[in-house]
């Protein structure tokens, strides 16, 4: 019997490799607490319909109704892996920053290299 993190685990490999949800398409279109949202609405004890009514809005009306329709520990794995993928982005917007910062901390040098000085 596999552990919750390998569920999780393997639930976080489904939603990239199978469904096309990479951390990259997260910084785009789930800036706005949309995973952890839609995990706080599967790990709710309501109704699907309650369930589907507090998932973000900007999400596939269809996607949503399906998972909302899962029984609890299907709707506990995939909370797993949607926190999982909320850190994923998290961690990939301060790797952004940190190379950012770290350009625009040498970037007066790398212009006068560039100017000749």
């Amino acid at each position: 019997m596999k552990t919750g993190i390998q569920l999780i685990a393997q639930e976080r490999k489904e939603q990239i490799e199978k469904h096309g949800r990479t951390v990259e398409g997260d910084m785009l279109l789930n800036r706005n607490d949309e995973l952890t949202t839609a995990a706080r609405a599967l790990l709710s004890n309501s109704t699907p319909r309650t369930r589907f009514s507090h998932m973000p809005v900007s999400w596939n009306d269809d996607v949503c109704i399906k998972m909302s329709k899962k029984a609890y520990k299907e709707r506990l794995i995939i909370a797993g892996a949607l926190i999982a993928a909320e850190i994923d982005r998290l961690q990939h917007a301060e790797e952004e920053c940190q190379m950012i910062l770290s350009f625009s901390t040498h970037w007066p040098k790398k212009m006068g290299e560039l100017a000749g000085k």
